[in-house]
């Protein structure tokens, strides 16, 4: 089975999983919930919850056990588009194909939507480890770490660098570290989460980790590029917004050729990290060469 396919099955999973935990949009005060399904739903691929369910796998675990896990980490990437996409930071008015939340519901309420999502996220992420356990008294770990992966230390601190590289001298230094905190993060913590909710050894959560890290830059890179040469109509958001926003990129700083390399050497690096891995990591093979030829 290709990746396209196996990720649709995940996919599928996922969105009956949210549908379950989200409350339905007539549920007082259900502007609020509606406004979250909304964005939930809007589409998206599930690549982070499925890499979270993948990582799972790849250690023998019973991707069963994390689906909790992973549907908060699919919450909280939404909360970080839903409030990227305000006019005070990217000003998007198209996510997913879609008006985003604050064009349709308005800026006060998309605010408090992307709040009620990220405390939804850990809420599940609570009860994830509540139900299933973890490993060595990882539990508190795993909150932890999805804790510094939205915070200063991760993805907000990322955005916060992002906003103020703007119109600035290029610094890769400065690049790589928005790319690896505001994207790369999540996924860090997304795949970590998958390994200890499956029972995974220290090695593997130390390899799983790097593979992790490696791939967060090959998507970041990838999404550079779409921004300068990809179809509005296949990522289903506004391309050139990096240029008019004056965004520190890859391949503003570097060109497409070399931001094209360095994405193909992350690649690299992140399969490397997979070495021992038996089929059951096959997934996450997949994934790295779909994030690095990926068109949306």
């Amino acid at each position: 089975m290709n990746f396209l396919d196996r990720l649709a099955e995940k996919r599928y999973l996922v969105d009956a999983a949210l549908d379950r935990y989200l409350p339905g949009a007539d549920v007082h005060p259900a502007v609020i919930h509606e406004a979250m399904r909304y964005s939930v739903f809007a589409g998206g691929k599930r690549l982070r919850p499925a890499m979270t369910l993948a990582a799972c796998e790849a250690v023998g675990g019973d991707p069963g056990k994390a689906m909790a896990a992973a549907c908060a980490f699919e919450l909280i990437h939404t909360y970080s588009l839903v409030h990227d996409d305000l006019p005070a930071m990217d000003d998007d008015d198209l996510r997913r194909g879609r008006p985003t939340s604050h064009k349709v519901y308005g800026e006060a309420l998309a605010i408090l939507v992307g709040d009620a999502l990220l405390t939804l996220g850990f809420g599940l992420l609570g009860r994830s480890v509540r139900e299933h356990g973890c490993r060595d008294g990882n539990a508190l770990g795993l909150v932890e770490d999805v804790a510094e992966a939205c915070s200063t230390m991760g993805l907000i601190g990322g955005q916060v660098m992002d906003i103020q590289s703007t119109d600035r001298q290029a610094d890769p230094a400065e690049l790589e570290y928005i790319h690896r905190t505001k994207t790369g993060a999540l996924f860090r913590a997304a795949v970590r989460a998958g390994c200890i909710l499956g029972g995974g050894s220290g090695q593997q959560l130390k390899q799983l980790t790097a593979f992790a890290e490696h791939f967060g830059l090959v998507f970041q890179i990838t999404d550079d590029i779409l921004d300068v040469v990809g179809d509005e109509k296949v990522i289903g958001k506004p391309v050139g917004s990096d240029t008019r926003n004056r965004k520190l990129t890859y391949v503003s700083l570097f060109g497409l050729d070399e931001a094209r390399a360095r994405a193909r050497r992350e690649a690299e690096l992140a399969l490397s990290a997979l070495q021992g891995f038996d089929t059951k990591a096959d997934f996450l093979r997949q994934a790295v060469q779909f994030v690095l030829t990926r068109e949306f």
